[in-house]
């Protein structure tokens, strides 16, 4: 972000550095799904690739709990680092390694012994059950080296490492390509030697990064820290559970999409292997083109996002358009490939009989038939996250899938048969599109509408001598108002909304992003699925970093009044702190919220939520209770005095202190 000036220049280069190397991640991971079944389409037939279908929700079950664990670990040692807690850090790291290792073996035994179970429960029938099976098994005993490398793969980019990462992922999809014709024609081994060339591409990817053990830039293998911590084994995989979430609706949808081909292509005359062989083909091509979209999308979330915050909304509605006509650019040509040649597409998978043919030119014509529309909807929703709307983001990245094509298959099936899942297809694609569209419409004739601020800063003198006091309050206690006063007489800074825009101009987050998370953050799951989903961008524990921050460096400055923020932890090594929380009684804080915040339905609930919200989310950085007296120099029930009687009793007890 300092070798980039994001908020001065040229766009189109900012967008290349950013998304060209996102894009050749994302490339490179779809087409290693890919290449199995190239190969085993032309060495085996259609029936090979049927067959890899059904077993690849067991393998995105592994990516799950691989991701679940990696993406949790490179949070908190990104985290614990920023706090300048090595220790802790190294500790996590290494609990989440131990996590996967563990839950990898314990998942292997479990798939060895109920693979036939999980097939069928995936859609495979009597003619695939033979392929998948011996697919299956092999790629079992491959699960512990594609777990933990994946794991590895995370906490090597949250090391700083990212080409070396890239490295080891590239390698394993090359090794791949070149050993399944191999195994496949030279020794004939059928879906057995394409699931042993893909094990042994794994595994060597596993010893690359195996071996980056003794490359930690950031961390050190010890003996004290090479130990497994339940506690932070804990706190790894909430920080990934998004990550975990996201991979097993990809499961959810597939079981149920291949167990309605399965049902009703048996009543049709394409039978039922031909349908789930091809879609799951035909969602594979699918994912390059979603790949180079979000790829495009997620390079422009730091600058939409820096230049949002700078309240430079022509910049930011200047990226949005170019990211808007590269995807639909995209998308178009895509969608012409789609209608015109889908015969010569499925072809590079083998070939097949006359069925086969005319059920895959189906399925690209129909289900992929608004895919025009695609690029439009995966853009919006990553521009939402820029800009800090996480309900929206969500929304958007759950409803093409989740919200809608499920319910959909469902209804279609009932209706038109095996060609119901098809249809299905241009009904969620055409339906979030409208979602996307109608939101990201409105969004923007906001932008349109916004008049640059002014910042405001509530800064009432400086003292550079004297204590740093932190002030966490009860929403409705009038706590920021005793904050406010408080700082009047001691004629110091007083630090509250305006450190919004403090950590905003510091750290590039939008200052809406920011202040919209600490309305909503408390484990704000749609925040860590957002993350998840549109390739780990902004997240809770990426502000709480960039709080930590701004509010030491507020620190060395002298004096001063710091409101909320968990300020009170983040100082706690400081020696001149002075800790304060205050508290109200519950019709006082129904008064002040109806009267100053203008909440006049359920105000007591709505006090519930804040206060509950504000407990979770300072219990779950400072594993410390909030009302816990023992680590705060005064309590204070508001109520007692009033908000200036009070203000003038802590100053008081500060100069009584003082002496």
């Amino acid at each position: 972000m300092k070798k980039l000036d994001l908020g001065n220049e040229k766009i189109s280069k900012l967008l290349k550095a950013f998304s060209i190397p996102c894009i050749i991640s994302l490339v490179v991971n779809a087409l290693y799904n890919m290449v199995d079944q190239i190969f085993i389409g032309w060495g085996v037939g259609y029936l090979g690739n049927g067959a890899t279908n059904v077993v690849f929700p067991i393998t995105v079950i592994c990516l799950a709990f691989a991701l679940m664990f990696g993406d949790g670990t490179s949070a908190y040692l990104s985290l614990k680092l920023g706090e300048k807690k090595k220790e802790e850090a190294e500790k996590g790291v290494w609990s989440g390694i131990f996590s996967s290792i563990i839950i990898s073996i314990l998942f292997c035994i479990f798939v060895l012994i109920f693979l036939p179970t999980l097939i069928n429960l995936f859609g495979s029938t009597e003619k695939l059950q033979n392929y998948a099976l011996d697919y299956g098994y092999v790629i079992a005993f491959g699960i512990p080296f594609m777990m933990i490398g994946t794991t590895f793969n995370s906490i090597i980019r949250a090391d700083g490492s990212p080409k070396y990462a890239m490295a080891s992922m590239v390698i394993g999809a090359i090794l791949n390509i070149i050993l399944d014709p191999i195994a496949i024609f030279v020794l004939d081994m059928g879906v057995k030697g394409a699931a042993l060339a893909t094990i042994i591409s794994q595994f060597v990817t596993f010893i690359m990064n195996i071996t980056y053990l003794f490359k930690f830039k950031s961390i050190e293998m010890n003996k004290k820290t090479v130990t497994f911590s339940v506690d932070s084994a804990k706190r790894v995989s909430l920080l990934g559970i998004s990550s975990f979430i996201t991979q097993m609706s990809i499961v959810i949808i597939i079981a149920v999409q291949n167990n309605l081909l399965s049902k009703y292509g048996a009543t049709s005359k394409f039978g039922s292997e031909i349908p789930i062989t091809v879609l799951g083909i035909v969602m594979k091509i699918n994912q390059i083109l979603s790949s180079i979209v979000i790829g495009i999308a997620a390079g422009s979330q730091p600058i939409v996002g820096f230049n949002y915050g700078a309240r430079n909304y022509d910049r930011v509605k200047q990226t949005l358009k170019i990211v808007l006509t590269l995807s639909l650019s995209i998308s178009v040509i895509a969608f012409l490939l789609f209608q015109t040649i889908p015969e010569k597409l499925i072809g590079i998978f083998g070939s097949g009989d006359a069925l086969y043919n005319e059920f895959a030119c189906l399925t690209f014509r129909i289900f992929l038939m608004l895919t025009i529309f695609n690029g439009i909807q995966i853009a919006s929703g990553i521009f939402f996250q820029a800009i800090g709307k996480s309900g929206k983001a969500a929304l958007l990245s759950l409803s093409r899938q989740i919200l809608i094509f499920i319910p959909a298959a469902f209804i279609l099936t009932k209706l038109f048969g095996v060609m119901g899942v098809l249809y299905a297809g241009p009904v969620s694609d055409g339906l979030a599109f409208i979602i996307s569209g109608t939101l990201l419409f409105f969004e923007v004739r906001k932008l349109n509408g916004k008049k640059e601020e002014t910042r405001k800063e509530q800064i009432i003198g400086m003292g550079k001598q004297g204590p740093i006091i932190t002030i966490n309050r009860e929403y409705g206690s009038g706590g920021r108002y005793v904050g406010e006063l408080l700082a009047s007489k001691l004629k110091v800074h007083l630090y509250d909304k305006n450190l919004i825009e403090i950590v905003s101009s510091e750290s590039g987050l939008s200052a809406t992003y920011i202040e919209n998370q600490e309305q909503n953050r408390a484990g704000n799951l749609l925040s860590e699925l957002n993350r998840s989903y549109f390739q780990n961008i902004s997240n809770d524990d990426a502000l709480f970093l960039a709080e930590s921050n701004a509010i030491k460096e507020i620190s060395k400055k002298g004096s001063c009044v710091i409101v909320g923020r968990c300020a009170d932890y983040i100082l706690k090594e400081e020696k001149n702190v002075f800790r304060i929380f205050l508290y109200s009684d519950l019709e006082n804080k129904i008064n002040r919220v109806t009267k100053y915040y203008g909440i006049s339905k359920n105000p007591a609930k709505e006090i519930e939520k804040v206060n509950k919200a504000r407990e979770r989310h300072y219990e779950h950085y400072t594993d410390m209770k909030w009302k816990d007296a023992s680590h705060y120099e005064l309590c204070l029930n508001v109520d007692l005095l009033g908000v200036e009687k009070t203000a003038d009793l802590i100053v008081k007890v500060l100069k009584e202190k003082k002496k």
